[in-house]
């Protein structure tokens, strides 16, 4: 009995030392978090897309928390407001980004881009891809087999059962690019909104030669470089027999749309043109008055043909290219003054920098003013205590010599001098 009680004993003090031991060890060697990165997750929508460019949301936390500004650092699920709020935990500036769009860039329907063979396999993109071109004989088109719709968590993107391509769905879509990750040809890609979701685009990939690409699809680009030619902002880009327009430079003017000959490139959202109708013939009464007087016949009365005539709504265009003229003539505005602000802001900092420098300088200088006096004095002081030191280290009877030395005699001349210039005087006196 007491054997077991000791023993009951000795574990539990040797547990005891062991929990008092790994307490003080985790103690030591304990990782302290930031606190404000749980805030920061819990802002996050939680969706871990990876659209941000971090490992899920917990990720881009920790790189908010971590980065000094949060330029560049935008959730494209929780958008603007969800920045703001990570703003205000964190204390920074929050940089407005425009908001982005997924894009299909491919107009293979299949009217355009006709059958050629069929795939008897996984409906896989991926899996298609490293095996071969396609279904059509456009081998950068898309494969239509749907990984970019099972990529998609918001249900985005679906499969146009009629034309063989994915459609973006813009009320769902939050550009966090998991479709553009999925897509092997590269066919999708992440473009800015546009003021009222109006944007103009390539819809085509293909970078074959003019007439092996147009072979393939009616739709696709075939380089003739007439819609670079056309844009006044130097938007458009050809490069490999593909045209590109960068959507930064792009301000909708839509020239390259009706200057493109095979429709390759698409306006989206753009208000369409109303139908002017024909306008009615006037018939002059001369020649009724001849036709009445050759011919008299009982006269049939006709049922009138009302013809209206249909306003275009040439206002409406109007205001509508009135209100991009002014939102592109305020976001100019905004981004001159934000140039400014820059600039401002620059030049303090270099000011501020330039006069600490010049303190530093003056301090330096002080400072080497002090240490050369302190080495003047110190070279006084030696130079004392050497003479010191010598006096006490000469016997007395030298110094008595020194003392009692006569004078040289050479400070004797002088009377001599004058003692002779007397004479010389007196001599003078008597001649």
């Amino acid at each position: 009995m007491n054997l077991i009680v000791s023993s009951i004993i000795v574990l539990g003090i040797i547990g005891l030392a062991a929990a008092v031991i790994l307490y003080f060890v985790a103690q030591k060697f304990k990782v302290e978090e930031d606190t404000r990165i749980d805030e920061v997750t819990e802002l996050l929508p939680g969706a871990n897309c990876g659209g941000c460019g971090y490992p899920g949301c917990r990720g881009f936390a920790e790189a908010c928390v971590k980065a000094e500004t949060l330029e560049n650092m935008l959730c494209p699920v929780g958008g603007l407001p969800t920045m703001c709020k990570i703003s205000e935990i964190l204390g920074h500036a929050v940089c407005q980004a425009s908001p982005k769009i997924a894009v299909v860039r491919c107009n293979g329907t299949c009217q355009n881009r006709p059958r050629t063979n069929k795939f008897d396999g996984a409906l896989n993109c991926k899996i298609a891809a490293q095996l071969y071109a396609g279904e059509t004989n456009c081998s950068y088109g898309c494969f239509g087999f749907g990984d970019c719709v099972e990529a998609c968590q918001f249900e985005a993107i679906k499969k146009n059962p009629e034309t063989g391509i994915p459609e973006v769905n813009e009320e769902k879509c939050t550009a966090c690019g998991a479709c553009v990750k999925a897509c092997p040809k590269k066919v999708i890609e992440l473009r800015n909104k546009g003021p009222k979701g109006r944007r103009v685009f390539v819809s085509c990939v293909n970078k074959d030669k003019g007439g092996v690409a147009r072979k393939a699809c009616s739709a696709a680009c075939i380089g003739c470089g007439k819609c670079q030619k056309v844009c006044p902002f130097g938007a458009i880009k050809v490069e490999n027999n593909l045209a590109y327009i960068d959507f930064e430079l792009c301000r909708s003017c839509r020239k390259c749309v009706t200057e493109c000959p095979t429709g390759a490139i698409h306006d989206v959202n753009f208000p369409t043109p109303a139908p002017v109708a024909a306008k009615p013939v006037a018939v002059k009464p001369e020649t009724l008055k001849v036709a009445t007087e050759k011919v008299v016949e009982p006269k049939i009365e006709e049922p009138k043909i009302e013809t209206t005539i249909i306003p275009t709504p040439v206002k409406e265009i109007i205001e509508e290219v009135k209100e991009e003229v002014v939102e592109i003539i305020e976001e100019i505005k905004e981004e001159i003054i934000e140039v400014k602000e820059e600039i401002k802001e620059e030049v303090a900092e270099i000011k501020a920098e330039i006069k600490e420098e010049i303190e530093e300088i003056k301090e330096e200088i002080e400072e080497i003013i002090e240490d050369v006096k302190e080495k003047i004095e110190e070279i006084k002081e030696e130079e004392e205590e050497k003479k010191l030191e010598d006096f006490n280290n000469t016997p007395v009877s030298e110094l008595i010599d020194e003392s009692l030395r006569v004078k040289p005699r050479e400070k004797k001349e002088p009377k001599q001098n004058k003692k002779a210039t007397s004479n010389n005087n007196m001599q003078s006196l008597d001649f």
